[in-house]
């Protein structure tokens, strides 16, 4: 008789690795954000190559990179809520509260429109 074949054993399962690389806020360029993790100080850094735009923040054993990102991304959404709901951008002066950015009076543009 004909000799058996041995079977395969099982494939390996391909395991996924999570990005450390990631797109700018800020420049919108992609792949241009290394996220460098310090897990003895607790510490995630994010930096990016084009603008040179950095991120700190605290991480523990369980964190990935992505986890840094994230937490850059809300960040910058808490900022930009923030700078819509108090202050008024004005790009000569940069951030002003409300009650400064509003024009004077029209009393004293009353008063040189009479002496004509």
């Amino acid at each position: 008789g004909k000799r058996k074949k041995s079977s395969r054993g099982p494939a390996k399962k391909l395991k996924q690795t999570l990005a450390t690389t990631f797109s700018c806020l800020f420049c919108n360029h992609e792949n241009s954000v290394i996220c460098s993790m310090d897990k003895k100080l607790g510490v995630g850094n994010l930096y990016c190559k084009i603008c040179g735009q950095t991120f700190q923040a605290s991480i523990n054993a369980l964190s990935a990179p992505i986890d840094v990102y994230s937490d850059w991304v809300d960040a910058c959404e808490a900022v930009a809520a923030e700078g819509e709901k108090g202050f008024v951008v004005d790009d000569r002066r940069g951030q002003v509260d409300d009650e400064e950015a509003l024009p004077a009076s029209d009393e004293e543009d009353d008063d040189q429109e009479e002496e004509f």
